[in-house]
């Protein structure tokens, strides 16, 4: 099997690259590392082509492996030709090569085992040969065997049948047509059993799925091959309706329903990534103090204030929905107290209970008291999960979980990246029907979005958490809680070399790792870039050469000056290679940006606080909360999100939402 060959066929990639990509992989470097700093390597193969690769190339070597434990497996039995092995090492499916093998597959007991055991395969056989040199209950009557249980004519008539039925099941051009067939022209049909208010209706036997399709032609096509007009018809008859209903249809169903629902989930997973993807890519609020506000009724709104790094620095809480007058007026008091004694730039207000009425009473009092700052609806999906990890605990310690929330919240606004990678991604609430999917699937897929997110946008390491540093390129947790300590014990890292002094930290990982952390301040300029110190020779070069001072130098100073940079001659005298000096001169320009910053912050400063607030005409301010392939569900600051229907979305036919 040439993986390479089928694996830049089926994605329309260059082989050169994909070998490229495969080689670079196997050597333990990650997806973001070769995307960025091994352009010229793979051709500039994108993370999401990278990850397609990787995809295919954990299924495609699984059933390499599978296909060399058959042909191992038939060729014990000395069953293996010529013409089996060409078939076998041409399949493009593990379901395909399952097909193949099943006739030498060892079986449990079954019906036609049983058969052969009393000596009754030459009688199928007879019977399949349509063989008329004597009457087949004469033949029959040779095969009676009271030792053997095969007591009369009808008996080993009946166990021929079986043996037929089986060698009928297990053809795989039968099932392979089959499979097909209902594919294409199958219907799936759902009957109401019972009713529950559960949403799991076959899980909760409320409800039976069946597939719906015609199964006369089916039986037309495989009696052609043993329908011959003659006296056995009826008895070929009788063994095909045996072998489909009680041996072929209920497994290739099962194959059907499998994979219609393998491709739902594949659709499934790849919504869920695009909207996780721009949740974590939502613009950072930079150096802003930010008060989270966790709204609720009975028990109250807790409330906590965060300095421009993220910094706890007060929590607590207030009454102000559902409460007394007297309460309602300390709740707000005590707000408007925090506001007047520090500079608090944004309200990180919750979206989850009691989020309307409470933004209703902090609007007013912030317009009352005159205060220049600005509330921001904050998706809260996931904050309770956060506040009852491990990793909530371990930041704080003597809060309650409760309190931990409006920490999180006004993280979450502050650096949207930073604060929800410390929350399993599943619980975020961006995607469908998770819960039915395989987890580890999903756990993958999601994962690698985070990493690629984390990695693209780079992290400050001597500000950064294990849950953010463990998803860097070529770290994993234990590094990550390395590097943390080291901070602790020996101070802030100087420079990226002192990355090595880490404990687990071997010449592997700091490759990988290097160029996507990022140290300001520090005795190297180029350490705040996302240039990897193994490019420093040609960015010192460059900076020499164009006279420039990478961090004082204003941005269109150095694009001026570099723009005299004559590439040609550069690539020859040096080695590099186009992509890398592209990426070196664009990261010398703008040192260390986040391509996050590009990115508009939306803030819902509508008048509606309700449905019936809303008019015809009116046009509101959104945020889309989540992506579907019918459509987007936006939230207008209504308390509940809308959704805009595909057809709605623009004035032209669009494909996908997204």
């Amino acid at each position: 099997m040439n993986i390479i060959n089928i694996i830049s066929t089926e994605l329309n990639l260059r082989e050169k690259g994909v070998e490229a990509a495969v080689k670079l992989m196997d050597e333990g470097c990650t997806i973001p590392f070769i995307s960025r700093y091994r352009k010229e390597v793979t051709g500039n193969l994108t993370d999401v082509e990278l990850r397609n690769i990787e995809e295919r190339l954990v299924y495609l070597r699984k059933l390499e492996d599978r296909i060399n434990t058959v042909l191992k497996s038939i060729e014990e039995q000395g069953k293996l030709t010529d013409e089996l092995k060409e078939q076998i090492l041409n399949v493009k499916t593990l379901s395909e090569l399952e097909d193949l093998y099943r006739p030498y597959k060892p079986k449990k007991r079954t019906r036609a085992i049983i058969a052969k055991e009393k000596g009754l395969e030459p009688l199928a056989n007879f019977i399949l040969a349509h063989d008329h040199s004597m009457p087949l209950e004469a033949k029959a009557k040779e095969f009676i065997n009271e030792e053997k249980k095969v007591k009369t004519v009808a008996d080993a008539i009946q166990g021929a049948k079986d043996i037929i039925a089986e060698i009928i099941s297990d053809e795989p051009k039968f099932r392979a047509y089959i499979k097909k067939k209902i594919t294409k022209e199958g219907k799936i049909t759902s009957k109401e059993i019972k009713k529950d208010e559960k949403d799991r209706g076959e899980n909760e036997k409320c409800l039976r799925i069946a597939l719906d399709f015609d199964i006369e032609d089916i039986k037309i096509y495989i009696g052609r091959r043993y329908i011959k007009n003659d006296e056995y018809d009826a008895i070929f008859v009788e063994v095909i309706d045996d072998a489909l209903k009680r041996l072929i249809l209920p497994s290739v169903e099962n194959e059907v329903r499998n994979d219609l629902f393998a491709f739902a989930e594949d659709k499934s997973i790849v919504v869920f990534k695009k909207n996780l993807e721009a949740l974590l890519m939502y613009p950072p609020l930079k150096g802003k103090v930010i008060l989270g506000f966790d709204p609720g009724f009975r028990t109250g709104c807790k409330y906590a204030l965060v300095d421009e790094f993220g910094r706890m620095k007060t929590v607590g809480q207030v009454f102000i929905t559902a409460a007394s007058e007297d309460k309602v007026k300390m709740g707000v008091y005590e707000i408007a107290k925090i506001l007047a004694n520090n500079k608090v730039d944004y309200i990180a207000l919750g979206n989850g209970t009691a989020s309307r009425e409470s933004e209703e009473i902090l609007r007013k009092m912030l317009q009352e008291k005159g205060f220049a700052t600005k509330l921001f609806i904050v998706n809260e999906s996931g904050a309770s999960v956060y506040s009852a990890s491990k990793v909530a605990e371990q930041e704080f310690p003597n809060l309650p979980v409760e309190k931990r929330s409006a920490i999180s919240l006004a993280r979450r606004l502050q650096d949207p990246l930073s604060e929800l990678v410390k929350i399993d991604p599943k619980s975020i609430g961006v995607g469908q029907y998770q819960h039915d999917m395989d987890q580890s699937k999903l756990e993958g897929s999601l994962n690698g979005v985070v990493e690629d997110c984390v990695n693209t946008v780079g992290v400050d390491v001597n500000n950064a958490s294990v849950s953010l540093l463990k998803y860097i390129s070529g770290i994993n947790k234990a590094i990550a809680e390395n590097t943390v300590k080291y901070i602790e014990v020996n101070g802030p890292f100087k420079n990226r070399q002192q990355l090595k002094k880490v404990p687990k930290m071997g010449d592997k990982a700091f490759e990988q790792c290097a160029g996507f952390l990022r140290i300001s301040g520090g005795t190297e300029p180029l350490d705040s870039t996302s240039i990897h110190p193994e490019s420093y020779d040609y960015a010192r070069k460059l900076i020499k050469e164009c006279n420039i001072d990478i961090l004082k130098d204003a941005s269109n100073v150095k694009e001026n000056k570099l723009s005299l940079v004559n590439k040609d001659k550069f690539i020859k005298e040096t080695g590099i290679g186009r992509e890398t000096l592209d990426d070196l001169i664009a990261e010398i320009i703008k040192p260390g940006r986040d391509v996050r910053d590009a990115l508009e912050i939306v803030e819902l400063n509508n008048e509606t606080k309700s449905i019936e607030d809303i008019k015809v005409g009116q046009i509101l301010t959104g945020t889309v909360r989540n992506i579907m392939d019918f459509g987007c569900f936006v939230d207008i600051n209504v308390h509940q999100d809308g959704l805009v229907h595909i057809s709605e979305i623009s004035n032209k036919f669009i494909k996908h939402p997204s």
